[in-house]
């Protein structure tokens, strides 16, 4: 019998992988490989880093456990070639194999760098997503615009789920109307399950340390599940303890509760631990019994089955080029308020603070503080991109990039988002505690102390006006500028660009 290779990647820890699923244990051999490569194309946080390797090597047990033959390349061996092609070479030599079965990568960089390996590579649709590239491709073809809403409703008639016949449950699609309650003066969980490191996981945080300790991010203390069994326990957690919150406070931030009623299951999800389908099935289960309301469980469901999926589908139908779009052509440098440096503005030292501790911030901390601002100062995006990659425990490429690409940044036009996400602070105010204690003042509009995000907020606008003057959504934004005494917005256009050119310069804002 001739022995083949069978490729699963760090994200790829699911039993029922499609490149499993066609091999035959008698004869192939697994083949899995902690390599710096992929530790270091962009400088990925060490909680990151640490969570995959120990998931790694606990399922490489349970593969043998169930009778597979597996050859496991740990970081540190000295034969490894630390990439991921490499090792493939390295034991096919080994085996006297030729051939690889490989499920797709959710990067195109990978997919490029198996295409373009000296093996016979047959990569398999990774059909652990609910929608394939075909089911994508279809539902996009002839559309003018491809809105996330339309998708999520034929993504819910194709699962049943949250369905009643063929209407949605509770007669809408969508309840997002009811999830957008400010932050809570009382927070009833302490967040998501954590789970304290056994001797395993130790070892791997030593040698994290030792290999990536220089990386932006800490390391301990970690937290993370590392098996499906863990991962379940943390669905299980999440279901009984804060689903039923979460709907309300889902937008909400607080500054000592940095996890609020969020899952945090998007790391376990992401890696292969746990299934989309299951997920929702149990939301949707506890909404059935009563447990949860459904603008909860509708919320919750449309992250997964909606938001996910689609910009999945967005990633691969868009090409290999899509990180570089930047039709806003911007192009400052990322401020170094991103990696820790010291900054004025509470909202964003707090939203990089948590991020520096958890590897994690929930979709509003990302979108409306660290990705808004980013987008008022002029950020290129292609920095903003590698940035989110690389410091969130969740980030990877298929998923990340379109939410800063697309809905984050606006770098691809509107593909995604029908007008860029960017606000004042009058927002932050209203879904945050930030701007208590501020070194600025949100309700100050201009002058010293005055908000960066109101005085950025019109300066963008100014900048980029003959793009949106015209966008049927930005009208009212454009009719109150306009409705400003001119020598008002000269001032506010003054000072933000002072703004801007003190934070270019080093300063600290």
């Amino acid at each position: 019998m001739v022995t083949r290779l069978i490729l699963v990647l760090g994200d790829q820890l699911s039993t029922t992988l499609s490149a499993l699923a066609q091999a035959d244990r008698d004869t192939d051999v697994v083949v899995m490989a902690e390599v710096k490569a992929e530790g270091t194309y962009v400088r990925h946080h060490p909680k990151k880093i640490a969570l995959i390797l120990a998931s790694m090597r606990k399922f490489a047990a349970q593969l043998q456990a169930d009778g597979w033959q597996v050859a496991y390349s740990e970081l540190d061996d000295t034969d490894n070639t630390q990439s991921v092609v490499g090792e493939l070479v390295r034991r096919a030599a080994q085996y006297g194999a030729s051939q690889v079965l490989a499920t797709e990568p959710g990067e195109w960089r990978l997919i490029e760098a198996l295409r373009d390996a000296p093996l016979q590579v047959s990569v398999l649709q990774d059909d652990r997503f609910l929608a394939s590239h075909a089911t994508f491709e279809a539902w996009a073809e002839g559309r003018k615009q491809l809105r996330m809403e339309y998708f999520y409703r034929d993504m819910r008639r194709t699962t049943g789920l949250m369905m009643e016949g063929d209407k949605p449950a509770g007669d809408k699609w969508n309840f997002d109307h009811d999830n957008r309650k400010p932050a809570p003066k009382d927070v009833t969980i302490g967040g998501p399950l954590v789970f304290e490191p056994d001797a395993e996981v130790n070892a791997v945080l030593d040698l994290v340390e030792a290999e990536f300790g220089d990386h932006f991010g800490q390391l301990r203390p970690f937290s993370y599940g590392t098996t499906r069994a863990e991962a379940l326990r943390a669905l299980d957690h999440f279901v009984a303890h804060a689903l039923p919150r979460f709907g309300d406070f889902q937008d909400a931030m607080l500054s000592d509760h940095r996890f609020l009623y969020h899952a945090v299951l998007s790391p376990y999800l992401n890696i292969g631990l746990l299934g989309p389908l299951e997920i929702c099935q149990a939301v949707e289960q506890a909404w059935k019994d009563g447990h949860a309301p459904i603008n909860a469980a509708e919320g919750f469901v449309r992250q997964i089955i909606g938001w996910r999926e689609y910009v999945r589908g967005i990633y691969f139908l868009e090409g290999p080029d899509y990180t570089t779009r930047n039709v806003l052509e911007q192009t400052a440098d990322l401020p170094a308020l991103y990696w820790g440096s010291e900054t004025k503005m509470r909202c964003l030292s707090k939203a990089v603070e948590q991020t520096d501790v958890e590897a994690y911030a929930h979709h509003i901390q990302r979108l409306m503080v660290t990705g808004n601002f980013a987008l008022l100062a002029g950020v290129d995006p292609r920095h903003v991109h590698e940035w989110y990659l690389a410091v969130y425990v969740d980030a990877f490429e298929w998923v990340e990039a379109p939410n800063t690409v697309g809905m984050s940044q606006f770098a691809d036009g509107g593909i995604i988002a029908s007008k860029p996400y960017v606000s004042s602070g009058a927002y932050i105010n209203r879904m945050s505690d930030y701007c208590k204690g501020c070194h600025y003042k949100v309700a100050q509009k201009t002058g010293e102390g005055a908000c960066p995000f109101n005085l950025l907020y019109w300066h963008f606008l100014d900048t980029h006006r003959p793009r949106f003057s015209k966008n049927a959504r930005m009208g009212n934004m454009y009719r109150t500028w306009d409705r400003m005494d001119e020598e008002k917005r000269d001032v506010i256009l003054r000072e933000g660009q002072d703004f801007l050119d003190r934070m270019r310069a080093g300063e600290v804002v």
